[in-house]
C-alpha cells in the first residue's frame, strides 16, 4: 500500500510539473500577443478612433464569447473521457489558430481565428480540473496557487518577450512563436501527463441538475461563478486598449510596443511575488478571507488609476493590482474543489470557465465602449464598481 501511494504521489507530481509548464506556455503565448492586438489591427488598415477601439474590443472578446458558449459541452466530455484529452484538444488547436493569426491580412481573419481559438480553448481550465482530481485535498490550495503562479509567470514574461519581438521584427512574429510553443505543449502533455480516470458511460453520468440539487451550499457555488465573471471583467476591461492608453500617455513618441508590454506585465510581477504564499495561506486560514481581502485591495487600487498622467504611475498601480489579484481566482477554484463532488469537476470547472469567458467578453467590450464615450482612464472607475458589486455578493453567502 505504501509503495502504491508513493507511485501515485510521483505520478501526480510529474503531471503537475508538466501541466504547470503547459499553463505557463499557454499564458506566455496569450500575453505575448494580446497587448499588441490593437496595434496589429491598426497596421492592417486606416481606422478612426471609434473603429479601432471597437475592432480591438471585438477581436479580444470574441474568443471569450465562443468559449462561454461551448465550455459546458467540453466539460461534459471531460467527465466522460478525461481532462487530459481536453488539454490535448486545447493546446493543439491553439497552436494552429494563433500561428495563422500571424498570417492575417485583414481584421475579419483575425476575428474568425480568435473565435475558433475560443471554441477549442481550455488548457488551463482542464489542467486545473485534472489536478483537482489527482491532488490530495490537503494540498489543494497549494496546487491551485502554484498553477496560478504558472499562469502569472507566463503573463509576466509574455508581454516583455512580445514587446521585444514586435519592436524588432513586427507584430506578426509573436503569433508565430506562440504557435510553435503550443505545439511543444501538446507533445509534452501527450507523453508525460498521467490521469487516473475511469471513463463513465454516458447513461450513468449524473445530470448536473441532480448533482447541483445534492450540493449543501448551492448559493455559494452560484456566487463563485458570479465572482469569476466579475473579477475577469474587471481584470480584462483595459486589456484590449492598454497599448492605446500607453500611446496616449507617451504622446505618440518612443517605443510604444515595448512600454505597453512592460505595463501589461506589471500585475504579473506583483502576483508572482505572492502567488505561492497565497496558496499556503488559503490552506491555513481558508479561501474566504483571502478572496475578500483581494477584492477590497483591488477595488481600492483601481480608483487612483483614473488620475494617472504618466506610464510609470500606471505601472506602479498595476503592480499593486497584481499583489491583490493573486488571491482572487485561485481562491474561487479552491472553494469549488472543496464543495463539489469529484465526479462533477469537469462540468463545474467548465461552468466556471464559461463564467470567466463571459467576463472576458463583457470586460473588453465595456472597456472599449467606455473609453470611446469618455476616456481610457474612465474604464478604471467602472472596474472598481464591478469589484464593489462582487464584494456585496460575497458578503451575502455562507462559506464552510
Amino acid at each position: 500500500m505504501a509503495e502504491t501511494d508513493l507511485m501515485h504521489s510521483r505520478q501526480w507530481r510529474q503531471s503537475f510539473f508538466i501541466l504547470w509548464f503547459g499553463c505557463f506556455i499557454t499564458s506566455l503565448g496569450y500575453s505575448m500577443t494580446m497587448p499588441f492586438i490593437s496595434l496589429y489591427i491598426d497596421s492592417l488598415g486606416k481606422f478612426n478612433n471609434w473603429q479601432l477601439n471597437t475592432y480591438s474590443g471585438l477581436a479580444f472578446a470574441i474568443t471569450f464569447l465562443s468559449q462561454a458558449i461551448v465550455s459546458p459541452y467540453w466539460g461534459k466530455l471531460a467527465d466522460l473521457r478525461g481532462r487530459k484529452l481536453m488539454c490535448l484538444r486545447a493546446s493543439g488547436v491553439m497552436a494552429l489558430t494563433i500561428f495563422f493569426t500571424g498570417l492575417a491580412q485583414n481584421v475579419l481573419t483575425i476575428i474568425i481565428l480568435r473565435f475558433l481559438q475560443g471554441v477549442f480553448s481550455g488548457y488551463i481550465n482542464n489542467a486545473t480540473a485534472l489536478m483537482a482530481g489527482e491532488t490530495p485535498h490537503q494540498h489543494s490550495g497549494q496546487i491551485m496557487g502554484n498553477l496560478m503562479t504558472a499562469s502569472v509567470t507566463g503573463t509576466l514574461l509574455g508581454p516583455l518577450f512580445g514587446g521585444v519581438m514586435a519592436g524588432a521584427w513586427g507584430y506578426r512574429m509573436p503569433f508565430f512563436i506562440t504557435g510553435l510553443l503550443m505545439g511543444i505543449v501538446f507533445g509534452l502533455t501527450f507523453l508525460f501527463v498521467k490521469e487516473h480516470f475511469v471513463p463513465i458511460p454516458a447513461k450513468k453520468l449524473k445530470p448536473m441538475k441532480e448533482i447541483f440539487h445534492r450540493l449543501t451550499n448551492k448559493k455559494l457555488i452560484v456566487v463563485m461563478f458570479l465572482t469569476t465573471l466579475l473579477v475577469q471583467s474587471s481584470l480584462m476591461s483595459i486589456s484590449p486598449i492598454i497599448s492605446l492608453l500607453v500611446r496616449q500617455l507617451m504622446h505618440h513618441q518612443g517605443n510604444v510596443s515595448l512600454v505597453s508590454g512592460i505595463i501589461a506585465a506589471m500585475p504579473g510581477f506583483g502576483t508572482l511575488l505572492v502567488a505561492s504564499r497565497v496558496g499556503h495561506l488559503m490552506d491555513e486560514i481558508g479561501a474566504q478571507k483571502v478572496l475578500l481581502s483581494g477584492l477590497i485591495i483591488s477595488m481600492i487600487v483601481f480608483v487612483p488609476m483614473y488620475f494617472v498622467q504618466t506610464t510609470w504611475q500606471l505601472g506602479i498601480l498595476r503592480f499593486l493590482l497584481g499583489l491583490s489579484s493573486a488571491a482572487m481566482l485561485p481562491a474561487v477554484q479552491t472553494v469549488l474543489t472543496v464543495d463539489v463532488p469529484q465526479e462533477a469537476f469537469g462540468r463545474i470547472f467548465s461552468y466556471n470557465q464559461s463564467s470567466q469567458a463571459v467576463g472576458g467578453v463583457l470586460g473588453p467590450l465595456l472597456g472599449s465602449v467606455i473609453s470611446s464615450a469618455f476616456s481610457y482612464q474612465a474604464v478604471f472607475l467602472f472596474t472598481a464598481s464591478f469589484l464593489l458589486l462582487n464584494l456585496i455578493l460575497l458578503k451575502s453567502v455562507r462559506f464552510k
